[in-house]
């Protein structure tokens, strides 16, 4: 089966390529950047230069391609764009008779947009893909163990042995490890008679902050407590990697919910169904903190 991965060299996407390597797939991978495309080819893809937004290009990287992984980045200096780059795919897969298109939507979709761009246009893509007639699988991940690696979370973690992320210690949340998404994405490929279902995909458990400090503390093997980063410091923190206002909207939201309390849902109570469909060996979370042991400590 050939399978095209787009924006390939991205966190979310790359350990797709293996995970569909795995199952025999024959994987093509598309990068914007020239200087990705070795990291592609070594790690045994077929390395395609293609920029999202040129929907004549996303045309000709689709010629003969059977199944497609797609995901719309979510911080873009446009957010908008992450709508256009999902129509151009989709058109593109239209047009080339591909058989299945399976989206990591990068997040639960809410039930109605709630004023944040990148949230709200993945109910833009949902209902554009539904109409499209494409056939499709939607995996949507609750919140990203590979989040607690940013300089919002590692750095308290090595200098105050504290686990520090913008949400109050009593909100619970299904941490889910990237390589599990992406072996969710590369079973749900493989999964055609799936077609037109959406999976919320989350950890096996619901974690309070103090919950997740104690698996730190099983992974690092030291004693680890929560720290609720208060939201306007995740902002000004966001702001210094991708440029000034970049945080605001995800302070707000972080900001809200703490002054709320009405904790969104981060997790998924039907994964054992969900594993029968999409049998995924978990990960969980005192030994994915293992895994990554080196990226919390000096």
């Amino acid at each position: 089966m050939k399978v095209l991965v787009y924006g390939a060299a991205g966190s979310q996407q790359f350990p797709v390529i293996k995970a569909l390597l795995n199952k025999g797939a024959q994987v093509y991978a598309t990068t914007h950047t020239e200087t990705n495309l070795q990291k592609l080819n070594q790690a045994g893809a077929t390395a395609l230069l293609a920029d999202m937004s040129d929907a004549n290009r996303l045309k000709e990287v689709s010629k003969g391609i059977d199944a497609i992984s797609f995901l719309a980045p979510f911080f873009l200096v446009n957010p908008n764009d992450g709508f256009t780059y999902a129509k151009n795919a989709i058109d593109a897969a239209i047009s080339n008779n591909v058989k299945l298109l399976v989206w990591n939507s990068s997040g639960f979709i809410l039930p109605v947009k709630v004023g944040n761009p990148a949230m709200d246009i993945r109910i833009d893509i949902t209902n554009y893909l539904k109409e499209s007639g494409l056939p499709h699988i939607i995996v949507q991940p609750s919140v990203y163990a590979e989040n607690l690696l940013g300089p919002w979370t590692a750095p308290f973690v090595i200098n105050d042995k504290k686990v520090a992320y913008p949400t109050p210690e009593e909100m619970p949340i299904g941490w889910i490890a990237t390589q599990d998404v992406a072996a969710f994405v590369a079973e749900a490929i493989f999964k055609p008679e799936l077609a037109g279902e959406s999976f919320l995909v989350s950890g096996i458990e619901n974690l309070t902050g103090n919950q997740l400090a104690e698996k730190f503390s099983v992974g690092l093997n030291q004693k680890t407590s929560y720290f609720p980063m208060p939201p306007k410091e995740f902002g000004q923190i966001l702001d210094s990697l991708f440029g000034a206002g970049a945080g605001k909207g995800a302070e707000e939201v972080y900001q809200q919910i703490a002054d709320t309390k009405q904790y969104p849902l981060m997790f998924s109570p039907n994964m054992p169904e969900i594993l029968k469909k999409l049998p995924v060996k978990m990960t969980s979370i005192e030994d994915w903190v293992g895994q990554h042991a080196h990226f919390f400590k000096q």
